[in-house]
């Protein structure tokens, strides 16, 4: 019994062994025919030629397409990369028959760059050739640089990024080709997109807010790419920024206080008076400009006359400022008794010297404010600080290269609701 219950495994294992030697046996037997998927490639350096430069030392024209052909009438090509050593792509087209490769959109300039063409002949046999080359710059042309903004350092979560381009860009076609070259990374991560605001000016902000203590960079990759007749793109130096504390100080100008938050939480709540009637203080989110901790104030520099009923002239202390029209929130002792009460201002938002020495003291360039439920018009987009977080998130989209839409936001002048703190 022990032994009938063991003989058939002997001869399970030869059978077992048998069939391996036998697969082993057909495949050499495959690459003896000479399947075509198991030779390695041959050069294919006589099937190609392209019309690049031959001569050491020569470099290419970046203005002209890239063309690789095959002089084997019995081969064709089959593959084509191009790829720069800063590792973008170029697009091509290749021939239905095989028989050419062209490049569809233009080769960077002063780049090298390396060409992989795969191949084959007319036994269906693969084949390959890399090419590599360098390209020149155009001697007639124009460099467009970008300068990034605002400057290196740390800022509030309303702080948009800006670009400011050395030549102006009206084609749709080259604002595409620029806005793909701008990259703005964020850790952690958001959603953002560009805007542009006028044909050398582009801002750039998050679907929402930046993140408390977000690292962000902004670079450029047009070094070297065509935008457009003679205009190449030039280097730019990258930016870095980190963003602080979440704050946003909420001005409710109805019930005269100005609340803010820190990183979700309410910090300090101070009385203040805005803007009065026929000077009422902007609706809307501003993000803070800079801090002046003196500042002439005169009304001669918002239209009003001097020696009127209205004219004024006063040294400002603790002055943080939110529009370049020269709004600001800042100290005003001479009207204390109407803080909390009453809207007696130009349009600034005024509070007591120690809460204004307070909040020049907990606020950085970059955060939030806002105000709500005043009679004044809604804060402008552009032109005058930074109004961009007053258009949403879709209507912010419509201003990119990169989405379709040409049509700009209409502003929306209604009282406003405080967004989330």
């Amino acid at each position: 019994m022990i032994l009938m219950s063991h003989s058939p495994r002997p001869r399970t294992v030869v059978s077992c062994t048998l069939l391996v030697i036998a697969l082993v046996e057909g495949a050499t037997a495959c690459d003896s025919d000479g399947n075509p998927l198991a030779s390695r490639p041959y050069d294919a350096t006589d099937q190609i030629s392209f019309n690049g430069p031959r001569a050491e030392g020569r470099k290419a024209d970046p203005d002209k397409p890239l063309e690789i052909t095959t002089e084997d009438s019995g081969g064709r090509i089959t593959d084509v990369t191009a790829v720069d050593a800063a590792g973008r792509y170029v697009a091509g087209e290749l021939a239905a028959d095989g028989s050419r490769w062209h490049s569809t959109e233009p080769l960077a300039a002063n780049a090298r760059y390396t060409v992989r063409v795969s191949t084959e002949d007319e036994d269906g046999a693969p084949g390959r050739r890399v090419l590599t080359f360098d390209t020149g710059m155009p001697s007639t042309k124009k460099l467009l640089t970008v300068t990034f903004g605002p400057q290196t350092g740390t800022y509030g979560v309303g702080q948009p990024v800006t670009a400011e381009l050395s030549q102006p860009i009206k084609d749709a076609a080259q604002r595409a080709i620029v806005e793909r070259a701008l990259k703005v990374d964020a850790k952690p991560s958001v959603q953002g997109a560009w805007h542009w605001v006028d044909d050398k000016k582009l801002h750039y902000r998050p679907k929402d807010y930046w993140p408390a203590h977000a690292a962000i960079r902004a670079h450029s990759n047009l070094d070297g790419i065509k935008v457009g007749d003679r205009l190449w793109g030039g280097r730019t130096q990258d930016l870095e920024l980190t963003i602080g504390d979440r704050v946003i100080a909420l001005t409710d100008a109805s019930a005269h206080n100005l609340t803010v938050f820190k990183n979700g939480e309410e910090i300090k709540r101070i009385p203040v008076t805005t803007g009065k009637p026929g000077f009422e203080t902007r609706n809307g989110v501003k993000v803070v400009l800079g801090k002046e901790y003196f500042v002439r104030m005169r009304g001669t520099t918002v239209g009003i006359a001097e020696g009127s009923a209205e004219s004024y002239d006063l040294p400002v202390y603790y002055a943080t400022r939110v529009t370049w029209s020269g709004e600001y929130v800042h100290a005003a002792p001479w009207s204390v008794g109407s803080q909390g009460y009453a809207n007696v201002s130009h349009g600034c938002t005024g509070m007591s010297t120690a809460n204004a020495a307070w909040f020049f003291a907990n606020v950085r360039q970059g955060d939030i404010v806002q105000v709500v439920n005043s009679y004044g018009h809604t804060m402008e987009t552009f032109g005058n600080g930074f109004g961009d977080w007053n258009i949403d998130w879709t209507k912010w989209t419509t201003g990119s290269a990169l989405t379709s839409g040409e049509q700009r936001p209409r502003q929306d002048t209604s009282r406003l609701r405080p967004t989330s703190v």
